[in-house]
This record gives structure tokens, C-alpha cells and sequence, in this order.
């Protein structure tokens, strides 16, 4: 074989490289062209273009995912994500609130058919903002259809207060009662080999119990039971008052489900017709012939006239004056360090926000909308600092309690010039606590032993390979119940009272927002609207203001797609869909969230991290 040139493999290494390298970009080019192209023809196709309403129309207000307070990712994330998931997962209370009230002065729109089938996941406070807006559009002489295949609890609160309730033939109506049950891993971590020590202030702080019994605490059991009852009663009453029905009906309905559900042939459906808790039944192609028969009919798509809930949410525009805002920042999630994405709480990039609204001269009135069980006590304390220093800055503060603003989410809240919350709101929960599980037991089972050489007795400590010092314990203890008496102080600062006064009904226990008021915890009842008008009261703001979201700047593809026009991207993200399902089973998923925690734990340093959360889940 005859000797190759010199170089010969270093020029083919570089040729074969330059082909790879002009292919990369060539493609790189060919798909930014491609979204490109597809955006103009979009634009071309009339994505631009807003829906001509017609008079007589219904609003079809389907709900879809869980409904929450804001998005996880921003909203052209979701948007982009609903179209590549085929379903939408979550839907932003925001969006729902103001589509009805806007609907409700539209002289266009004439009834809302509420589709409650794929709503997820809705908290009893979220549901009576939806259940107040509601009663609203009824108000303005407008009639609300809801209907559903089945109801559980949450879509049948909203069902209630429509105008008239319809299931299919062989769907339900499932109430039952709050309250449920948990895992406990106590003799499941022995057998493991797993010790977990605990630290924490307050008898009633029980996150930490599902890791070292088989039970609930009594104290746990109490607190639990009476706020339970408190949320309940709150519930069957304000249903039968929407349905008409006497004081009581739903308690009795569950306690003789047995008999009455054979009296009706074991037939669901029926048992909720014969209680009058709905209006009939009926079947989807039942309710859109009715409505057909109610409204004008929409010959080319052979249904009734009608717009959707995004569509209409397009046709809004934004009004008030520019200058002159009510800000509202939501902080919703676990509270952790740092920067965290939108939909969860971090102590650095929440802080970011507010301060952002206390720099804009534009910002006259900062509402934070809570929306959080807690988590670290540092973060809490950046957050609370901060809106400390908008107020001190002249800009009023007020907290709107959502589903749940306890522990950590009431931390946060101390620092508000006035807190509102719902009867439901899940509140309190004012303790800490600080979790250092060990593992020395399990590396004995398996034959693993450590050692070493430290010059102090603290060098090298928490390790957990081995089992805690007690002198370390003793540190660990101290700090957290230093953590607690600086939260009973800025509680009692907050509240005009001692944190004698507050360690009373402190004590890591959880209250409802109506028992909250009782103990001097928050200072109304009410939902946003009410928390958004009392900010433009103190901030001495005249009719005509303008509210605002104040939310984190979107990035990487998110930015790309939040640049375009509302309508074009959302329907680029439609157009680019597909199907991608993922959910675990939810005994699993418990199990995970419940481990994730001490995983958490488990990467204590020489300071203890003290959390503060309620491990509290709205009814």
C-alpha cells in the first residue's frame, strides 16, 4: 500500500468537520425559516384578527386543568404546552374572573353555558371568587347553564350557583365530606434502618409527624378536626342557600345515602335529581339542542351561537388609567431560597418583583395574593422584608389569602398594611420546624461504617451517616425555637398584640380564615376584588384606576413566543400540537412529595434550615 501525503488524515478530519459544521447550520437556518414562514402565514390566515361577535351569543366557559392563581411558567409556556399536551392543565382564576364580569356588561352576550367536565384541582377560596363572579353576571338579568358529565364537591359548588344544573344520565353528584388520610413512615424508616430527628416549636406543628409516628398526634387530630368542621359547614350552607334548600339537606342526604340511593334503583344520577341538587339531566347533544332552543342557532357549525372562553378572553382590552395602578403580585407555591420560576415562591426572585413595584412610580398600591402552605423561614423573611420596605416607602401593602396562606404564606402576610382572606382560607399555622433524618443504622445493614479525624467535635457535623450528637441536637433545637420567637414577634408587631397574646393560638396550629378573623389573625373577610378596592382606598386612588399583574420576565422560547401578538401565538401554539401524557398514580405521587421533603432535609449544613410549613392542603 503506498504512503499517504503528509497530512492527509488531519485534511480529511478537517474536510469531514466543515461538512458537519455547514450541515449543522444549514439546518440550524432552515428551521428558523421555517418558524418564520409559519408565522406569516398565520398572521396572513387571520391570526391577528378578532372574532365578530353577534348579539344573542352564549359564553361557553369550559374550565380545564387546575385552576390557579398564575400559570406554572408563563402564560404563553401554558399556552404552548396545552397545545403539545392536547389538554390544558391549569387555567388562571384571573382569566376566568374576567371574562364573566366582562361578559356580564356585554349587551352581546345573553347566558353562559359552564362546561365543568375537565376541571381539576380548585380551593374552596378560588371557587367562591368563581361563585361571586358568577352571582354577578346572574345579577346583570343574564342567565348560567352549568352541566357536566359527573360532579364532585368543587365542580358541584359552582354548579350550584348557576341559574340551572344539569348532569348526564348516568353521571353523579358526589359529596362527601372533607377531610381524608395520609402515609406515616415511622416503622417503614425503622425497618429501614432511617432515623429522623426532629426540632420544632409548636405542639400543633405536625408536617413533621407523618416521619416519626403511625397516627396522627391527638393535638394534630384536634386541630385538624375543628377547622375541617368550620370549612364544612361553611360549605353545605352556602350550597343550600344557592340551590334553595333547607339548612341541613346535604348532611342528611350523606347519612342516609344508603337508603335513598336504593330507592332510586342504585341509580346515582337520580338520587341527585330526586334531592334537588341539580335541574335534570341530560346528555352533551341534550344540553346544546337546548340551547339551540334558548338562543339562535349557528347553522355552518350546527349548534347554538356562541363564543369560548379564550376567544373571548382575546376580544379584551386592557382600561384605566396607565399611570395610576393597583400592583398585584401572587405569590403562590413553596417558599424556597433563591430564584425559583413562576408558580412557586423564591425568597430572591419574589423579592425581585416587589421591589421592582416599589421602584415604579407608576405602582401607587401593591396587593399580594397568597397562595402558599410555606416553606423556608429565610425566604419568608426576604419576602416579608421587602414588602416591609414598600410600605415604609408610602406605597400601601394589603394580602389576599387564597386557598391557603399559612406558616411560611403567613409570614409573608405580616408585613401588610391589612389582611383579607376567604371564610375557607387555610391560615396560621405559626411554628417552625427543622428535620435531620440519619442513615447510620441502614449503612450498618449493609456492612458500610464511616470514620475520620476532626479537630473540634463540630467539624464535619450534620453528617448523616452517622447518628446525631446530642450537643449538636441541642444547637439545632435552640436555633429553631429562636426561628419561632422571631415569628411570634413579627406576628405581634403586625397584629398590635405581645407574642404571649399570639403563642395562644400559635402553636403551629391551622385555622380556617373565619376562625383566623375570631383571634385577631387577619382583619376581613373577603376575596380580591375586596383586598384590590381597599389598596385603592388607602393609596387615596380615584375611579379609573388600573389594575396590574406584576410577573417575572419570560425567557428562552417563552420570550420568543410572549413577543407576539396574544391571538397569533396562542394560535401558533395550537398549530404546532401534538399529544404528550404523563401522570403517575396518586398514592405514589404522595409517597414521592412526602420523601422529596426529606431529601430536602437531609442536605442540612452546620446552620439548621428551618422551615416554615403547614403541610396543609385546602379542602
Amino acid at each position: 500500500m503506498p504512503d499517504q501525503p503528509p497530512g492527509t488524515p488531519r485534511r480529511l478530519l478537517a474536510g469531514f468537520w466543515n461538512g458537519v459544521d455547514a450541515t449543522r447550520r444549514f439546518v440550524v437556518n432552515a428551521i428558523f425559516l421555517l418558524i418564520v414562514l409559519l408565522i406569516v402565514v398565520l398572521w396572513l390566515a387571520g391570526g391577528g384578527a378578532r372574532t365578530k361577535l353577534q348579539s344573542d351569543t352564549a359564553l361557553v366557559v369550559a374550565v380545564r386543568g387546575n385552576v390557579v392563581e398564575e400559570y406554572t411558567g408563563s402564560a404563553r409556556e401554558a399556552e404552548l404546552a396545552e397545545s403539545l399536551g392536547g389538554e390544558a392543565r391549569e387555567t388562571q382564576l384571573r382569566d376566568l374572573l374576567a371574562v364573566i364580569d366582562a361578559a356580564a356588561k356585554d349587551g352581546r352576550i345573553v347566558r353562559m353555558v359552564l362546561i365543568l367536565d375537565d376541571m381539576g384541582q380548585a380551593g374552596m377560596a378560588k371557587l367562591r371568587e368563581l361563585a361571586r363572579a358568577i352571582e354577578r353576571f346572574k345579577a346583570a338579568g343574564k342567565q348560567v347553564v352549568a352541566w357536566s358529565s359527573s360532579m364532585d364537591q368543587k365542580r358541584y359548588f359552582l354548579a350550584a350557583h348557576a341559574s340551572e344544573a344539569y348532569v348526564h344520565p348516568m353521571g353523579a353528584v358526589a359529596l362527601a365530606g372533607f377531610g381524608g388520610y395520609r402515609n406515616y413512615y415511622r416503622d417503614a424508616l425503622q425497618r429501614l434502618g432511617v432515623t429522623i430527628n426532629v426540632f420544632r416549636a409548636g405542639k400543633f406543628k405536625s408536617f413533621v409527624e407523618p416521619f416519626v409516628a403511625n397516627g396522627p398526634s391527638p393535638e394534630a387530630a384536634e386541630a385538624e378536626a375543628y377547622w375541617l368542621q368550620d370549612a364544612w359547614i361553611g360549605y353545605t350552607r352556602e350550597v343550600e342557600a344557592a340551590r334553595h334548600l333547607p339548612e341541613g339537606t346535604i348532611e342528611r342526604l350523606i347519612d342516609d345515602a344508603p337508603g335513598r340511593l336504593a330507592a332510586a334503583g342504585g341509580d346515582l344520577a337520580q338520587l341527585a335529581l330526586q334531592a334537588k341538587l341539580i335541574d335534570g339531566l341530560k346528555t352533551r347533544d341534550e344540553l346544546r339542542a337546548l340551547m339551540i332552543e334558548r338562543g339562535k342557532p349557528d347553522p355552518e357549525n350546527k349548534t347554538f351561537r356562541q363564543i369560548g372562553l379564550e376567544q373571548y378572553r382575546a376580544e379584551l382590552t386592557e382600561s384605566g388609567d396607565r399611570g395610576r395602578q393597583v400592583g398585584i403580585i401572587v405569590a403562590a407555591g413553596t417558599i424556597s431560597d433563591g430564584n425559583q420560576p413562576q408558580g412557586s415562591i423564591g425568597g430572591h426572585s419574589t423579592s425581585d418583583l416587589i421591589r421592582k413595584a416599589r421602584e415604579d412610580d407608576a405602582v401607587k398600591a401593591l396587593v399580594l395574593r397568597v397562595d402558599s402552605g410555606g416553606g423556608s423561614s429565610f425566604g419568608s423573611e426576604l419576602i416579608r422584608r421587602e414588602l416591609e420596605l414598600t410600605r415604609k416607602a408610602g406605597k400601601p401593602v394589603i394580602v389576599s389569602m387564597s386557598d391557603t396562606a399559612a406558616s411560611g404564606g403567613y409570614w409573608i402576610a405580616t408585613a401588610a398594611d391589612r389582611i383579607y382572606a376567604d371564610p375557607a382560607s387555610l391560615t396560621g399555622s405559626i411554628g417552625v420546624f427543622s428535620l435531620l433524618p440519619t442513615v447510620d443504622h441502614s449503612l450498618d445493614k449493609i456492612g458500610i461504617h464511616t470514620g475520620g479525624s476532626t479537630t473540634t467535635w463540630l467539624a464535619g457535623e450534620p453528617d448523616p451517616r452517622r447518628p446525631i450528637d446530642p450537643r449538636l441536637a441541642s444547637i439545632f433545637q435552640a436555633a429553631t425555637e429562636h426561628i419561632y420567637r422571631e415569628f411570634l414577634a413579627r406576628v405581634a408587631a403586625a397584629r398590635h398584640s405581645t407574642p404571649e397574646k399570639i403563642d395562644e393560638v400559635a402553636q403551629g396550629r391551622v385555622w380556617t380564615g373565619a376562625q383566623a378573623r375570631d383571634r385577631g389573625l387577619v382583619d376581613e373577610l373577603g376575596g380580591l376584588e375586596a383586598a384590590v378596592q381597599a389598596a385603592a382606598a388607602v393609596a387615596k386612588l380615584e375611579p379609573g384606576y388600573r389594575i396590574s399583574y406584576l410577573e417575572s420576565e419570560p425567557k428562552g422560547w417563552a420570550r420568543i413566543i410572549a413577543a407576539l401578538p396574544g391571538a397569533l401565538s396562542r394560535r401558533m401554539a395550537a398549530d404546532l400540537g401534538g399529544r404528550i401524557l404523563a401522570e403517575g398514580p396518586p398514592l405514589f405521587a404522595g409517597v414521592a412529595n412526602d420523601l422529596a421533603w426529606l431529601a430536602t432535609a437531609a442536605q442540612a449544613t452546620a446552620v439548621p434550615q428551618t422551615f416554615a410549613h403547614c403541610l396543609c392542603a385546602a379542602p
